[in-house]
Parts: C-alpha cells; sequence; structure tokens
C-alpha cells in the first residue's frame, strides 16, 4: 500500500542557524494509520509536521504525498493536497479569527479550496458543527462565546468540514483540562472510526498516545530514535531515550 504522506532523509536547517532542526528522518504514514509523534520540547516533531503539512520545505530529502514528490508549485497536486489534509492547531483561541463568526471560520476551507459559496457551504457548516457535539446556533457566534473545549471543537469542526482524508494534529488537547481533554480525545477516535481518517499527532500527554494511536515515532533533537507500534514502544522501549522519556512520566504515589 503505498503511504499518503511519506519522508525519506529529510533535513531541515533553518537559515542562519548552526544545526539541523531535523536530520536524516525517514518516516510513513499509511492510509487510515494513526500516528503520534513524541519527544521533548525541541525535539522537532512540529517542524515534521509543518514537513507533512506543506508549509515547511525540507534542506535535503523528499516529502511524498500518495507516492508523488510533493511540489508546492504544481497547483493541481496541491489543491487535492490542502483538501485531503487538514491540520487542527494547539491554542484553539489563538487559531480561530475572533472578528468572524464560527459559520465563516467552519466554512473557511470550503471557500478557499473553491469548493463552495457562502450559502451552499452553509449546510455543511452544520453538519461538521453537529458531528462535534455544538448545537445549530454556534454557526452565529463569535469564538470569544465559548469554551476552550468548546472552540478546539469549532477548530475541529473546521478540519473535517471539506472530508479530508488526513488529519495532522499538534498538541491538540494540551491547553484543555482534563475532562475536557478526554471528551475531546474520544471525538477523535470517533471521527477517526467513522471517517477512516489517517491521524498524525504531536503530543507531550503519552497517555493521549497510548489510547488513541497505534504507532508512535519517538524524536531526540531532530532525529528519529525509535518507531513501531505504540504498544511496543511505551511498553517495552528499546531505546535509552524512550526509556527516559517514560521515565519521566509523573505518577501518583501508593
Amino acid at each position: 500500500m503505498t503511504p499518503v504522506l511519506q519522508l525519506t532523509d529529510v533535513t531541515v536547517r533553518y537559515r542562519g542557524a548552526a544545526t539541523d532542526v531535523v536530520q536524516g528522518v525517514s518516516l510513513a504514514v499509511e492510509p487510515g494509520q494513526s500516528l503520534a509523534l513524541v519527544g521533548e520540547s525541541g525535539a522537532g516533531k512540529t517542524t515534521l509536521l509543518r514537513l507533512l503539512l506543506g508549509l515547511t520545505r525540507p534542506t535535503s530529502g523528499t516529502v511524498r504525498f500518495d507516492g508523488e514528490p510533493l511540489t508546492p508549485r504544481d497547483r493541481r497536486q496541491m489543491r487535492t493536497f490542502r483538501r485531503s489534509v487538514q491540520c487542527v492547531f494547539q491554542d484553539p483561541y489563538s487559531s480561530l479569527d475572533p472578528r468572524r463568526r464560527v459559520a465563516a471560520i467552519v466554512a473557511e476551507p470550503l471557500r478557499s479550496l473553491g469548493l463552495d459559496s457562502r450559502k451552499t457551504a452553509a449546510p455543511k457548516v452544520a453538519t461538521a458543527l453537529e458531528r462535534v457535539g455544538l448545537p445549530a446556533d454556534t454557526a452565529s457566534r463569535y469564538p470569544h462565546e465559548f469554551s476552550g473545549g468548546q472552540r478546539q471543537r469549532i477548530a475541529i469542526a473546521r478540519a473535517i468540514v471539506c472530508d479530508p482524508r488526513v488529519l495532522l494534529a499538534d498538541e491538540p488537547v494540551s491547553a484543555l483540562d482534563l475532562t475536557t481533554r478526554v471528551k475531546v480525545v474520544d471525538l477523535l477516535a470517533e471521527l477517526k472510526q467513522e471517517r477512516d481518517l489517517t491521524l498524525v499527532m504531536v503530543s507531550h500527554d503519552l497517555s493521549v498516545v497510548a489510547s488513541l494511536c497505534e504507532r508512535t515515532a519517538v524524536l531526540e533533537r531532530g532525529r528519529l530514535v525509535e518507531q513501531g507500534a505504540t504498544e511496543q514502544v511505551l511498553g517495552a522501549p528499546e531505546h535509552p531515550y524512550t526509556r527516559r522519556l517514560i521515565g519521566s512520566v509523573p505518577r501518583l504515589p501508593v
């Protein structure tokens, strides 16, 4: 099966930097798979996510979409790519335009991709909001009128409104309280199952990774040090860095 997204020996060094942010990473994301990218802050997780989104170009190596090199200048390919790959960001408040009503925010991918006008987008927006558990009047309100968990649901509705194949999530629950975090994780799991979504998630929370992702890739200082089935990586880690990462998780005294 051809990976929907693939990194081959990818290295990224930002202009003026003395070292690589990501070095020699090869990673394949199979259709329908859920993959977690884990590691300490500065390990290169978000840079990998930006590569997979087509927002960052590698200094060397190749990013592929459906087996073909991702070429930002290829307008036809990028149109298909943008419809197929959507993202949910860490902070739901900063990722939502406070000046726009929710209806316009959720409809943005439909309009920017030329799939719908404002009128024809309305039923799809209503369906997306309903699917993430928000009431019908949500569409006419502004982001500041909602809680953090509700704002993240709005962000998820925006991401799924154009029926993408891949959802990339950058710490999607880290800004939420524990109870809300569980509910949003459950929602993501349901959406993945219902829509056969491919999910790639950056997370510091290994409990979220264990409950949501089938595979895990561990990054240390821009290098991929371990990857495999989540049960194996978190349950019986082989690399010393992975063991230290798991060992640093706080535990209640017994």
